[in-house]
């Protein structure tokens, strides 16, 4: 950092200044999973389905992903301080918009401009804890924003859970609305002193203009191409070529540019263009499920909002217990073994998922996650140095804020597709249960029968067959995307083994 005052911070205003900006890591990464558990009780107030409301995290993913990009620019075009703490007052406003919004078209309306104006939090936080730190003091930093990235996932499933089981939805986004304030109050005051230096630079308003093009059309494609019926539906195939012919323009126009929005140049490195594939497939198998879960849960197996964040807390506190045993190994061994191990780990979770049934104990549903936890302790520091190999040291900001947009786009992604999936799934083992349990068949008239001997009249057993067999078809479907997880997560481990070693000592910023 240049300008203003650069010397590190001492006593109390160095911890109350760390305390803030690690509430605004906090804040931000918590809004990417205190809604997961909160959708089916979103969708039933506002009158929506369970798929519909993906939409309220799809659209906050991808437009933060859209963010990303333009946050080195506005740092340097109007400080670091200032852009920080204006992206965070902004970000309030939006989470006061989301609590009071009135049906589901504008609550994604409001997800999508708190995404957007959340881009440059976390790299804002990353570069100002590591000023106010004195050089001896730097993994203290990183320590501290690490561990809030860590805890916000575990926070996120149980506070939305609780709040949607006790209060009204709503609160899931107006609890940001004191510790934001607090937080842009603390940090203007502690550090406006210490803005970096600034300069004009031009903006590539093109490129970003595509960028926003093909990303919305293509979410939109997956967001609503099941429910228009895919390619029956003219807007979804109009939205598709506009996405593919937006994609491709952009990717000349990048190409092109004196100073582009993102710099593709970058993927004529080997280890960066194979690792970020990795680092997005990996990140979006993760996400995916992440939402998958607390669905199935909720709406199948009847789980309310507080046990489904319950299932998925081990993740996170297994993550957090085992994070820095692997930063230490890191110095010690080839960051693609760790990489291979925690692809192993993920591939071992949902293998086990997959063998689990609809009467499934709590237990054996959160011991997967454990496993899941040992994948996700390693997963974004082996891959981060992985991506970031060989790269001189003025590119490597640039590379690390495209892989993270990358990450962030493909997990928007992978939430649409996992979705429609499911339902797909879901449909064809629904049609083959139905051949199976056809009015023909004797089984079928044989459980009608102790139904009925049950106390059951004719309407309400066969209400009741079809309930359970809707219940096992989905069943079914969750089954299916847990067993092609695993699998590919064993697939991305051949692909780990294609970049190169990393050479001791990579750079290894904090992945946000």
């Amino acid at each position: 950092m240049t300008g203003g005052d650069v010397r590190p911070m001492q006593g109390a205003a160095l911890w109350i200044t760390a305390l803030a900006l690690a509430f605004g890591t906090f804040m931000q990464v918590l809004d990417t999973t205190i809604a997961n558990v909160s959708l089916p009780t979103i969708a039933g107030n506002l009158g929506a389905s369970t798929d519909q409301a993906t939409w309220v995290i799809t659209s906050f993913t991808v437009a933060n992903g859209i963010g990303v990009p333009l946050t080195g620019w506005l740092m340097n075009r109007y400080g670091v301080v200032r852009v920080f703490v204006i992206s965070v007052l902004a970000f309030t406003f939006a989470s006061l918009l989301c609590g009071l919004a009135w049906n589901l078209q504008s609550l994604v309306f409001f997800r999508a401009l708190q995404g957007a104006v959340s881009g440059p939090m976390i790299p804002g936080t990353q570069a100002l804890m590591l000023s106010i730190f004195p050089q001896t003091r730097r993994a203290t930093a990183l320590g501290i924003w690490s561990i809030t990235t860590l805890v916000a996932p575990i926070c996120g499933p149980l506070l939305g859970g609780y709040i949607s089981d006790n209060w009204h939805w709503g609160w899931i986004f107006l609890i940001n609305v004191p510790v934001g304030l607090l937080v842009g109050i603390v940090c203007w005051n502690m550090l406006r002193a210490r803005e970096t230096a600034m300069r004009r630079l031009p903006v590539d308003a093109v490129g970003l203009a595509l960028l926003i093009l093909w990303a919305g059309a293509l979410q939109v494609v997956l967001d609503t191409g099941k429910t228009a019926g895919w390619w029956d539906s003219p807007h979804i195939v109009v939205l598709a070529i506009v996405a593919a012919v937006g994609f491709a323009a952009f990717l000349i126009w990048e190409l092109t540019e004196e100073h582009p929005i993102v710099d593709l140049a970058l993927f004529r490195s080997r280890n960066f263009a194979l690792g970020t594939i990795v680092f997005c497939l990996g990140n979006g198998i993760f996400f995916a499920n992440m939402i998958l879960m607390p669905l199935w849960l909720q709406t199948q197996l009847g789980y309310t909002a507080t046990w489904a964040g319950l299932v998925s807390a081990p993740t996170g506190m297994v993550a957090v217990l085992l994070t820095p045993i692997a930063a230490g190994l890191m110095a010690r061994t080839d960051p693609r073994l760790v990489a291979s191990i925690s692809f192993a780990a993920a591939a071992v979770s949902y293998f086990l998922r997959a063998g689990l049934t609809n009467d499934a104990s709590f237990m054996a549903i959160a011991t997967p996650l454990m496993v899941q936890g040992i994948a996700s302790a390693s997963f974004f520091i082996a891959l981060v140095i992985i991506v970031l190999d060989g790269l001189p040291q003025a590119r490597i900001p640039d590379a690390s804020g495209l892989a993270n947009f990358a990450r962030i786009i493909a997990s928007g992604f992978a939430a649409s597709i996992v979705t429609a999936l499911w339902d797909r799934r879901e449909a064809v083992h629904q049609s083959h249960l139905a051949e199976a349990t056809s009015v023909y068949a004797p089984q079928f008239n044989a459980a009608l029968s102790a139904l009925r001997h049950l106390g059951l009249g004719e309407g309400a057993a066969r209400e009741a067959m079809t309930h359970g067999m809707v219940g096992q078809a989905y069943l079914l479907a969750s089954l299916d995307i847990f067993t092609l997880s695993a699998w590919a997560c064993i697939g991305l481990i051949g692909l780990v083994w294609l970049c190169r070693r990393p050479h001791s000592g990579a750079a290894m910023p904090a992945a946000d």
